[in-house]
């Protein structure tokens, strides 16, 4: 997931992205496991907002980025906020580095831009090894209903004064699977710069999911839906469901 230019607009086009709900999640979770949780890598951290978020919480957080754009920007962020964060450029399908490690969190569809099964299995085994016996993964996917109803074939588009896009959203050819075909204006002095961005993406079932986590070392798979820690709250309206995976010992 190279975000490229991109990254230098992200945070303004993620305005009211929910990162406390994300945040409150994960604290809820940490809490209801019972587990001493204190150091935690964010895979897939984007430009930081979670990382430095839970940091500021006195977690001690390693974010993980594909993109050294997002990651500079992260680092530029965190020192703004007096915050000291470890900052990895890493494919998370390359991902090594990091051991024993109490939790890994992978949040706003990240996983989602895992998008072969072959590659999801990587990715599994290796956030296993990088944790500890007993340590907890939490991430996150769009379900497959709410991409077919509300992604699939859909155009989306925001202006405001200095960052605008234009988003179109077609199906592929395997279920859960869609493009994004995207068109950024970014105000730079006394005029308005285009860039474009092109993104696969793919959600599998739940089942698909548990079975993976399973094969790679995973036990006590507990699953929700939409930032509720809701036992069974899983139905045909949910957008977002939530994985959290203890590593077998």
């Amino acid at each position: 997931m190279a975000y490229q230019q991109m990254a230098y607009v992200y945070d303004k086009l993620m305005r009211d992205a929910p990162y406390d709900a994300w945040i409150d999640f994960t604290i809820d979770a940490i809490q209801k496991s019972g587990k001493q949780v204190k150091v935690i890598a964010d895979l897939g951290c984007g430009t930081g907002e979670i990382t430095i978020k839970l940091a500021e919480r006195d977690y001690v957080m390693t974010g993980v980025d594909y993109s050294s754009d997002m990651l500079a920007y992260a680092e530029h962020k965190a020192s703004g906020r007096d915050v000291s964060i470890q900052w990895l450029h890493q494919d998370l399908k390359e991902l090594e580095g990091l051991t024993n490690l109490d939790a890994a969190i992978s949040f706003c569809d990240v996983m989602n831009y895992i998008t072969t099964e072959d590659d999801i299995k990587e990715v599994f085994v290796r956030v296993a090894k990088a944790l500890k016996a007993g340590g907890l993964f939490l991430f996150d996917v769009h379900a497959l209903k709410h991409i077919e109803n509300n992604y699939v074939n859909q155009t989306f588009a925001d202006v405001t004064d200095d960052t605008s896009y234009i988003w179109f959203c077609s199906g592929g050819d395997e279920p859960g699977e869609m493009f994004h075909e995207l068109t950024f204006f970014s105000l730079e002095g006394d005029h308005y710069a285009r860039f474009d961005e092109y993104h696969h993406q793919r959600t599998y079932s739940v089942n698909f999911y548990k079975k993976l986590l399973e094969a790679a070392g995973f036990g006590k798979i507990n699953i929700y839906a939409d930032f509720s820690l809701k036992e069974h709250n899983i139905n045909e309206q949910s957008e977002r469901i939530f994985f959290i995976a203890e590593k077998r010992s």
